[in-house]
């Protein structure tokens, strides 16, 4: 079904319209969570670049392609590469939504997941408790994210 929006939305908005370039992020999201991680990549590149081209490096539909590219990199154990995608996400979080947002607090925790896997526990530790403290404090202390943390 996804397939089918995506060619859809390709023929009448055209390949580089927000929607279309939404229609391929889900693509790629759902291919992540099937295991096909390269053919996941080369949509979330491609949702990547249009956004880019589109709304800009510091759009929060970018940073949401920026995050969703780190994610199955680091499902295909590119540690490196989903690192620097994170920091990427992060930076334009802290920038455009602020160091306390709920997004930005998210882009933490996924950093210091990745860190964690690439033995930087000092790293990790540091963003954990950072997404922690930050958590508990926009979103209480009995709040799923906060517990997650």
């Amino acid at each position: 079904m996804y397939r089918r929006e995506l060619e859809g939305c390709e023929k009448i908005l055209g390949p580089d319209h927000p929607d279309t370039l939404t229609g391929i992020g889900n693509l790629a999201v759902v291919l992540e969570s099937q295991g096909k991680y390269d053919e996941s990549e080369a949509m979330n590149r491609r949702a990547l670049r249009g956004r880019e081209k589109i709304l800009g490096p510091d759009h929060p539909d970018t940073l949401t392609s920026v995050g969703n590219l780190a994610s199955v990199l680091e499902s295909q154990e590119k540690y490196g590469e989903s690192e620097a995608m994170y920091r990427r996400e992060l930076e334009g979080c802290e920038k455009i939504l602020g160091p306390d947002h709920p997004d930005t607090l998210t882009s933490v925790n996924n950093l210091a997941i990745v860190l964690q896997s690439q033995e930087k526990y000092d790293e990790s530790e540091a963003m954990n408790r950072r997404a922690l403290e930050g958590r508990e404090n926009i979103l209480g202390l009995d709040h799923p994210d906060t517990l997650t943390s």
